[in-house]
């Protein structure tokens, strides 16, 4: 069975020498439910080696760990889930190498496409960019909470409203049907990203 999917998800961030374990540390401490690693551009003995101590440290808070793209890096390190973008392995091939109770994660931002990967065994869906981002270059026009919601309407997985998210917008994108939301920049750029997980998880409800 998979684990239970929290409703704060805080992404990991190397870029411009970012303490990306440290920051994913005080997340934790302070309470977020769940982790995904994501980092580009280091070797992968480097992402395991970040991997098993970041691994090593949602154990002893039972928090659920997520690898961005890599089932087998997810594999290797004992990590709860994978997920997945539009250029990643298909689904199905996936399931076949983690097998059952490993969260398999999907990414869209219109309800076609979620409804085909919810056909297809995704757990649950990462949506957006619901707001404008700085994080990550080249992504498409944000959908705002109306696109988030269009999604959550149109299958029966948890959505996950990612992109340009603050806890000033968290209210909205549930409103619209988003189960949770998962953010990179309102934790790592924070000056106390314990507090800003805090807030993140007050405007949750899920102090």
């Amino acid at each position: 069975m998979s684990p239970p999917l929290g409703r704060l998800h805080v992404l990991t961030d190397a870029r411009a020498g970012r303490d990306a374990l440290g920051v994913a540390t005080r997340a934790v401490e302070a309470g977020a439910p769940v982790i995904q690693l994501r980092v580009k551009g280091r070797t992968d003995r480097e992402l395991y080696d970040l991997g098993t101590r970041l691994m090593a440290i949602c154990a002893r808070h039972g928090t659920v760990c997520v690898v961005n793209d890599r089932p087998d890096l997810a594999l290797a390190i004992g990590a709860h889930g994978t997920h997945l973008g539009a250029d990643d392995l298909p689904v199905a091939a996936v399931r076949r190498l983690v097998g059952p109770g490993h969260l398999i994660g999907g990414t869209a931002r219109e309800p076609g496409r979620a409804a085909r990967l919810v056909a297809e065994g995704v757990d649950y869906l990462g949506v957006g960019p619901a707001y404008g981002t700085s994080t990550k270059a080249g992504l498409p026009t944000p959908i705002g909470p109306a696109g988030v919601g269009a999604v959550a309407r149109a299958v029966d997985v948890p959505v996950i409203a990612i992109g340009g998210i603050t806890a000033d917008r968290v209210r909205p994108v549930l409103a619209a049907g988003a189960y949770g939301v998962a953010v990179v920049g309102a934790v790592s750029d924070a000056a106390d990203p314990a507090a800003a997980t805090g807030s993140l998880l007050d405007a949750l409800g899920e102090a």
